[in-house]
């Protein structure tokens, strides 16, 4: 750099000023013209010497400008760039919350779903569980039906035999007692009193409404304990379901009204007279014990399928006590029933005749054993099943 460029503008300032404000003198208008001339030069070349330096200051004084700006507009920059940093900042912090405001209610969705799918869990696990009860009470109802079928269809095979063997024994005996030839005899009267034992003899199973009198006290008690202190996990062949008044009444008209002969209103309900027979049946035992041989007639299968099944819930018997030879025996033809009556009374056993209130009509075949109990329908059903009958 030369020793002029470092002179700062003060100073030349300062310079031209002072040669500006000398003022001529005599000398300088004494001199010759040539001197003159020579001043103008070293004045034409100071000028021109003076404006290049102010070029070149000028150039310089730009040098220092730019940098200065540039540091300003860095500083702006700087300060928008903060600004920026603090606009990021709360945006993020912004986002934070929001980011965890999201996972909360995810959370919170997630739990409550899996709460949900637990739940449907457990309802499915319980449907499956009440599908393989229901599957496996399916499968035995299946198996107790086909054996129930089977013992039903071998009860009538048992049953027809029994009738085929007692119809052959009678043949054998009034054969054997047959005569071709009868020998001629006089007529003899039979003295009267001999009639009277062979009388005796056969009405000695019958019970009479005397005989249920006599035994008064002991059936009302039976019929206070079962209205009042029902068994429900008593011996076989008792009650053992709900007594109530209504049905002791019924059940006291028959006994005692009736003498055990006799018909009674239906309760509307085949389970209603599955619970008044099964008392009787009841009572009976109670009376007369293993003599007593209840048989029940019933039109269809599956009525007399209700009467087994009413009878093993209301008394506790199983399926070995019915059969032909057994506790109760089922019939759906009168004809099989009055037959086996008479074997059973022949046996000196007590025959009880419970008829469904299906039967319209009451075979008078049935009219002669000391006990039976019909249930006699509505007469309004019975209208109601003609009028649909007729259509």
């Amino acid at each position: 750099m030369n020793p002029e460029e470092s002179q700062t503008p003060e100073t030349i300032n300062k310079w031209l000023e002072k040669i500006e404000v000398q003022p001529p003198t005599d000398e300088i208008l004494e001199k010759p013209s040539a001197d003159l001339e020579l001043e103008a030069e070293a004045s034409g070349e100071l000028v021109t010497s003076l404006t290049t330096e102010t070029t070149a200051l000028e150039s310089a004084d730009s040098l220092y400008t730019q940098p200065a700006q540039k540091v300003i507009q860095l500083q702006h920059r700087s300060a928008d760039l903060k600004a920026e940093i603090t606009q990021l900042e709360i945006t993020y912090e912004t986002l934070q919350k929001q980011v965890s405001v999201t996972q909360i209610a995810l959370s919170q969705v997630v739990q409550e779903s899996l709460s949900q799918l637990e739940q449907r869990k457990q309802t499915l696990q319980i449907s499956v569980e009440q599908l393989e009860r229901r599957q496996e009470r399916i499968r035995n109802e299946m198996r107790t039906t086909f054996a129930g079928t089977s013992q039903d269809i071998a009860i009538r095979v048992q049953g027809f035999k029994d009738y085929l063997t007692g119809s052959l024994q009678d043949l054998a005996s009034a054969a054997e007692q047959m005569q071709l030839v009868q020998p001629v005899r006089e007529r003899e009267k039979p003295p009267q009193g001999e009639a009277k034992p062979v009388k005796e003899q056969l009405e000695a199973p019958q019970l009479g409404q005397q005989q249920f009198q006599d035994t008064t006290k002991k059936i009302r008690r039976l019929l206070d304990q079962y209205r009042n202190q029902p068994d429900y996990y008593g011996p076989p062949w008792q009650l053992r379901r709900t007594f109530e008044p209504i049905h002791a009444e019924k059940l006291s008209n028959w006994l005692f009204t009736l003498g055990g002969r006799g018909a009674l209103r239906t309760m509307g309900s085949r389970l209603q007279n599955i619970l008044i027979a099964s008392s009787a049946v009841s009572i009976l035992h109670q009376l007369y014990g293993d003599r007593v041989r209840t048989l029940i007639l019933a039109n269809t299968p599956e009525r007399l399928g209700e009467w087994r099944r009413g009878l093993q819930d209301c008394l506790g018997i199983g399926r070995p006590d019915f059969g032909p030879d057994r506790g109760v025996v089922l019939f759906e033809a009168p004809t099989a029933l009055a037959q086996k009556a008479e074997r059973l009374v022949t046996a000196n056993q007590m025959p009880f005749i419970i008829i469904d209130d299906s039967e319209e009509q009451i075979s008078l075949a049935l009219l002669q054993f000391p006990l039976w109990l019909a249930f006699a329908p509505d007469p309004k059903t019975m209208k109601d099943r003609n009028f649909d009958d007729d259509f």
